[in-house]
């Protein structure tokens, strides 16, 4: 699958899926997303992480039938998914194997300089997750991967073995606001001395072992969930290995010259570095006129969601409108 696009017309609109099919990946905030961008019948729509498709299913529904969905993802894995389940609304999508920080060339193939409509779904999508070998999952013993695109770049391991104690303490503390980075940092560079660490279950094991917290339980009773202990050093090595800082910041620089005049933008965000960087933007982008509106504050999941997809917890939604 290359740069160029996937998808166009399919045969039959009137066998349209359910936008999150039992036992797959449940778009956070879709309800929320809805509202807020407005989708219409002839819009232009960008989903600029479209993963499995669970947000591009709905919104390209609403564009029905004049409208397009343009869509972007580093992971060529999801694009197949997406293909899958959008095909058959018969409708017209485009899908891009691509960083969305490179979304007004992706948008300008298509004859248009600009969208009605943006949304970036800034978490990972549960394929990369469950699958041990992608090396995102702390919980899932498998290769020490990490990358959104396993076609190039440094894997988490490789990254591992050359980092300074410094810098990964810092990257832990920036990244992932990680209150022990100082213990786990000095336990990672100690324990690469003894073995290069190349498996996820190693490295959930030496920041076990540094944090005293061996014995960690999700539900150490009812009522209460508890962080696993590896959770932000796994956060922090995905941003780092992806670029996912640097990406998102070049995205919200190029997001208000991509949008119509009228134009929404939604960007969901799953930890606080992330979402400082859009609060900043988009407070910037209002004090300088290039955004009309801005939401006030974050949009988060409703309880019954929080509850039925845990990934919902930490999710946070902004949104701007453009001139």
């Amino acid at each position: 699958m290359s740069a160029a696009n996937l998808g166009g017309y399919a045969t039959n609109p009137m066998s349209r899926p359910r936008s999150t099919p039992p036992g797959q990946h449940c778009p956070v905030l879709l309800d929320e997303v809805l509202a807020c961008l407005h989708p219409k019948p002839g819009d232009v729509v960008v989903d600029a992480t479209v993963g499995w498709a669970g947000h591009a299913v709905d919104l390209l529904k609403s564009v029905d039938p004049a409208g397009l969905l343009i869509g972007c993802d580093l992971d060529a894995a999801n694009l197949e998914q997406a293909c899958k389940r959008l095909t058959p609304l018969g409708l017209r999508f485009h899908l891009h194997h691509a960083n969305f920080a490179g979304l007004a060339q992706i948008v300008a193939e298509h004859g248009v300089s600009s969208a009605d409509v943006i949304l970036a779904d800034l978490g990972m999508s549960s394929l990369q997750v469950d699958d041990p070998e992608r090396g995102f999952s702390y919980r899932r013993d498998g290769a020490l991967d990490m990358r959104m695109d396993p076609s190039h770049g440094r894997t988490a391991a490789q990254l591992l073995a050359t980092i300074s104690e410094n810098d990964l303490r810092r990257a832990l503390e920036e990244l992932a606001d990680e209150p022990a980075a100082r213990i786990i940092a000095a336990a990672i560079v100690t324990a690469r001395q003894k073995k290069p660490i190349e498996r996820t279950g190693e490295l959930a094991k030496v920041i076990q072992e540094a944090t005293g917290k061996t014995g960690w339980r999700l539900h150490p009773s009812k009522t209460k969930w508890t962080t696993h202990p590896a959770a932000r050093t796994f956060q922090a090595l995905r941003i780092l290995v992806n670029r996912e800082f640097a990406n998102l910041e070049h995205f919200l620089r190029i997001l208000p010259a991509c949008l119509n005049p009228g134009g929404r933008a939604a960007i969901i965000t799953f930890h606080s570095g992330e979402d400082r960087l859009v609060k900043s933007a988009f407070r910037e982008g209002l004090r300088k006129g290039v955004y009309e509106e801005t939401s006030p504050e974050p949009v988060r999941a409703t309880f019954p969601e929080r509850q039925r997809n845990p990934r919902a917890r930490s999710a946070k939604l902004r949104w701007a409108k453009s001139p």
